[in-house]
């Protein structure tokens, strides 16, 4: 029986080990309706584990976990129902032709023939796929397979889907109409689980970030409070020339000069107040100052910072526990 929660995904401690190797070592996670929540992590981390868990393809070792409210463990044909899931690799049939893609999958939803036939006509036409309807994929480009992939899994209408790393091998333009797509989607109501490696991905998308590493979660929060873990921001301020740069430091009495590019780095996250007290006191001791930039750690430097201590999987086995 359903239970009544705000939450689209509920994961308290969950265990998952092959032998004495674990994959997955008390895992906590919620997810809330209506939001997108990256799930960040290097190889190895156990971030297909968990999808493949949450879409009732592999049974968890330990802890519970419930998708909408249903527990896998115990109502994995409620979670199906309620999930769309798209993998690293564009699951498409090569022999059938798009239309005959989401065909089949209607089929497999147990939809009626005439929803199945104009779901499969609503959703040609929303990921721009109509003029090519009656081609087979093996003709597509990679983004176009990766929108056809997209489609197949939202045939169902999921309220929650699985999106695991959905834009490896995309080029630029192609993943960002990929990131388009997914906003749409949460518009609408959809919930969104996304695994990436591209921090920027996450970063552009997510509400809500967990980063997971050796099988458990080092952080989580937004990607704004991940970011305020780490140190590291700074002012740069630019000068004409050395004289006003040596001036410059002397007036702060702080920073690290950069002679060669004429700059002084002046730690602080940017605030509006200490750009203020920055630049009236650069003024008053008459330094003429050239350019102003705020750097505050990204993604990448909470990746860098919280990542890679944990213990690591075997090489021989790391592919296969992603």
């Amino acid at each position: 029986m359903a239970t009544t929660t705000t939450a689209a995904v509920e994961v308290r401690d969950l265990h998952l080990a092959y032998g004495e190797h674990v994959v997955l070592d008390g895992v906590d996670l919620t997810v809330e309706a209506g939001t997108v929540h990256a799930l960040l992590g290097p190889n190895g981390a156990g971030k297909t584990t968990m999808v493949n868990i949450l879409s009732t393809l592999l049974a968890p070792g330990g802890g519970t976990v419930r998708v909408c409210g249903h527990d896998v463990a115990t109502d994995g044909r409620a979670v199906r129902a309620s999930i769309g899931l798209t993998g690293q690799f564009a699951a498409v049939d090569d022999l059938l032709t798009a239309r005959e893609n989401l065909v089949l999958m209607g089929r497999l939803h147990h939809l009626p023939a005439d929803e199945i036939r104009s779901r499969a006509t609503e959703l040609l036409e929303r990921f721009d796929l109509s003029d090519v309807a009656d081609q087979r994929p093996s003709t597509f480009s990679g983004g176009m397979r990766r929108r056809l992939d997209l489609a197949m899994g939202l045939v169902g209408r999921p309220r929650v889907l699985f999106l695991d790393e959905p834009t490896t091998g995309l080029d630029p333009r192609s993943r960002r109409a990929t990131w388009a797509i997914v906003r749409e989607l949460v518009t609408e109501g959809v919930t969104v689980l996304l695994t990436t490696q591209y921090l920027e991905e996450a970063d552009q998308l997510a509400d809500h970030v967990s980063l997971l590493d050796g099988g458990t979660v080092v952080a989580d929060g937004t990607p704004a409070e991940l970011k305020r873990l780490v140190p590291g921001g700074h002012v740069r301020l630019t000068f004409p020339d050395a004289d006003a740069l040596a001036l410059a430091a002397s007036t702060l009495g702080h920073g690290e000069p950069d002679a060669e590019a004429l700059a002084l780095d002046v730690p602080g996250d940017g605030d509006v107040t200490t750009l203020r007290e920055l630049l009236v006191r650069l003024d008053g001791a008459g330094v003429p100052l050239e350019g102003l930039t705020v750097r505050t750690p990204d993604l990448d430097d909470v990746f860098l910072a919280l990542t890679g201590r944990s213990r690591r999987p075997d090489p021989t086995t790391e592919e296969a526990l992603r």
